[in-house]
């Protein structure tokens, strides 16, 4: 797996976790506040890489 497929994999799974935290609790519980940082993170990430990968294509 390289690392595009894990850090797509870190995000699927954080976003699962999050929606069945948010289930479980409500939106308000620290651990789904908890998760859904972890998650922005990620997206964050995610975010960074892209545009990082867009701009070396570009030159």
């Amino acid at each position: 797996m390289n690392t595009d497929e894990t850090l797509n994999q870190q995000l699927e799974d954080a976003r699962q976790r999050l929606h069945n935290l948010y289930k479980q609790y409500d939106f308000t519980h620290a651990c789904v506040l908890e998760q859904s940082m972890l998650l922005d993170d990620l997206i964050n990430e995610y975010n960074r890489k892209f545009q990082t990968q867009n701009l070396t294509q570009l030159v």
